[in-house]
């Protein structure tokens, strides 16, 4: 594998945002093939994924509604965000959560990926979150606005991918519950 390495030999930040920069890195193969490329430098992301049983035994996820930009519509997405400096992506979780929901819990770390190492150099991890209990209301940014719904478990695993839910983030999630799940059944199974 040591053949794949490329050497770096200059590095430059080119472009800084509010939530990412970019940097511009000149590089050397191992055979002599030299290049530029570009990397998003962001901080790393993380998802919390709340589950809990409704009174009906029906296996649920508290799920969020809300505009984003990006698309230009609505997404159905679990609470997630950026982990601020000197913040463990576990505390950036329940941060998250807290302020997106008023929700706490016990928190499961279930998997973290890197989103797009074609061009990004952050990690990206994935909690679920069970025994949660309302704490408090929502704390949002000055230009978010949220609605929490209760999705079964079941219905956002049917329709993930698809419609309000085509985010590619949340995919890993349902990737990393499912196979979680795998393990625990009652995460997916009716209770009566």
């Amino acid at each position: 594998m040591r053949d794949l390495e490329w050497k770096t030999y200059s590095e430059k930040k080119v472009f800084s945002t509010p939530i990412f920069d970019i940097s511009e890195m000149e590089r050397t193969s191992h055979d002599g093939r030299h290049g530029k490329f570009v990397r998003m430098d962001s901080p790393d992301w993380v998802v919390a994924i709340p589950w809990f049983l409704r009174e009906d035994g029906v296996p649920c996820f508290v799920m969020e509604e809300q505009w984003r930009h990006g698309p230009g519509r609505i997404t159905r997405e679990f609470p997630a965000g950026l982990v601020e400096k000197g913040e463990s992506g576990e505390e950036a979780a329940k941060r998250e959560l807290m302020e997106e929901t008023g929700l706490t819990g016990r928190f499961t770390l279930l998997g973290a990926v890197c989103p797009n190492p074609a061009f990004m150099n952050n990690v990206q991890s994935f909690f679920l979150v069970e025994d949660i209990r309302k704490e408090g209301g929502q704390s949002l940014d000055p230009n978010e606005e949220i609605d929490i719904v209760e999705v079964p478990v079941e219905d956002a695993i049917r329709d993930m991918g698809k419609g309000i839910y085509d985010n590619g983030i949340m995919m890993g999630a349902i990737g990393f519950f499912l196979r979680y799940a795998e393990k625990h059944p009652q995460l997916r199974t009716l209770t009566v």
